[in-house]
Parts: C-alpha cells; structure tokens; sequence
C-alpha cells in the first residue's frame, strides 16, 4: 500500500547556459565526454555553492568522508526536466590548448585537450520541501534561489560554463495516484512503460535513457549509478514509484518524478 502523501511545497527554476560539461569518469583517451543531462551529484553541487557549501577540496584538506555540499544535501529530492526535444541536447566537440607547465611531457609542454560540450543545456528544477534535509539549510537554500543571491558562482559542470537561475518561484504540488505520465528524469526500475505515447495527439514515440550519477560511495568518493529515462511513452505499472507529485499552471499540468 502506498504511504497517503498530502501537498508540498517546492522550489521551481530554470536552469541553463550557452554550454555545460559534465564529464563521463569512464573515457580520458584523446577526448573527454558529457553526461547528457545534469545528474544529481551535480546539481547537489551547483545548489551547494549558492548557499556556500564547500567541495572536495575542503574534503581532501579535512579528511572528511564526503563533501560538505553532499554531506548536507544529498537527501534532497529534486525532479529534472530536460528542455529539449526528446529530452537530447546537442553536443560538439571543442579543442583548446593547455600550455601551464605542469598540463602536458610533450615537446613544449602544450597538452591539446578535448571535451565534448552541451550546446545552450536548459532543464527546470524542482526542489522538494519534505524535511529530508535539515530545516535550515533547506530555508537558506530557499532565500538565496529566489533572491537571486549566491556565495559561490553556480557554472554547468566547471567554470568555463556559467549557469543562469530564472522563473524562480516557490509552487505547490500535489501528490498524484495511478501515474500515465512523467514529465522528468525517472528511475527506470521503478516504471513498467508502453510503446505507444500517453497524449494520443502525439505520433512520434521517443525514450531517452542514460546511467547517470546518483549517490556517492561512501569508501571511494566514486559515482554509483541509476538508469534514468525521459520518454513520452504511456506508464503501464507505478507500483514501484515514490514521490510523485503535480504542478498546474497556465493550464498546463505536469507529472514531477523527485529522485
């Protein structure tokens, strides 16, 4: 039996930039790769230096077994909504030239580097107020989204890509019983879907999948990973599915998968 959920608040935004980068861990031959979308670890990162919240290299100088930034936040639930047709961004390839010292053996110590590049990325975020966090982190982190303010400047994976907050504002949503649809990033072990879309007005099918970070492994720091889909595809089975919620506005109602 599902636990009876009652109405939430949420913070709500859009996030973008002219490019983002999140590196795949798994590939550093000749080029570096992104992951498509930006995955929690991330996003718990970007919140984390709005509020001031420090990273790894705080953890390597105090020897602590995680991050501040995740120590504090990674109960969060947030839902992602990837802004793009069939929830797939474009990607080019950009090369530049590191010349420090230290970048690169070869003859005159230049190192061409290689990354793969989100072109103009955009997702709206929502943050859920269920009290997985502590209360005043979660109000400070609430202040500052809808304040515009920040101690650290959020970027899209690292610095070379400024992140840009807009639409902020604090909304409700509505917990939501025998799910058809989702409008987010969802666990893909936790859905059974159909083959054809949900909206019967819609006659192209798409399902996006990737295995994005997740969690953090508590003994190495290492990602560990879920299956995420984004689809138009019909929910045949919910029976796995947690935190669900609605948000209507303009007319418009949208299904919110909180991971």
């Amino acid at each position: 039996m599902k636990e009876i959920k009652k109405p939430k608040e949420a913070i709500s935004f859009e996030l973008s930039g002219s490019t983002g980068f999140f590196k795949k861990p798994d590939v550093n031959v000749n080029t570096y790769f992104t992951y498509n979308n930006i995955h929690k670890i991330a996003l718990l990162g970007l919140l984390g230096a709005i509020i001031g919240l420090e990273g790894h290299t705080q953890q390597n100088r105090e020897n602590t077994k995680f991050p501040e930034f995740y120590e504090k936040l990674h109960k969060l639930k947030v839902a992602i909504e990837p802004k793009t047709e069939n929830g797939y961004f474009i990607k080019k390839i950009q090369a530049f030239n590191n010349s420090v010292g230290y970048a690169s053996k070869e003859e005159g110590g230049n190192l061409i580097v290689r990354e793969q590049w989100l072109e103009n990325p955009c997702w709206h975020i929502y943050i859920l107020d269920d009290d997985s966090i502590d209360k005043n982190e979660f109000t400070k982190l609430k202040d500052y989204i809808l304040n515009n303010k920040c101690v650290f400047i959020p970027y899209l994976g690292k610095n070379d890509h400024p992140a840009v907050l807009k639409e902020r504002a604090l909304i409700k949503v509505n917990p939501v019983e025998n799910v058809k649809q989702i409008d987010t990033l969802f666990k893909a072990n936790e859905v059974e879907i159909g083959n054809i879309p949900y909206d019967l007005d819609e006659t192209t099918p798409y399902l996006f999948k990737e295995y994005s970070p997740y969690r953090l492994n508590e003994e190495y720091n290492f990602y560990e990973f879920e299956k995420l889909y984004f689809t138009n595809l019909e929910i045949l089975d919910d029976k796995n599915l947690k935190d669900i919620y609605s948000y209507e506005h303009g007319g418009n109602k949208k299904i919110l998968a909180f991971i």
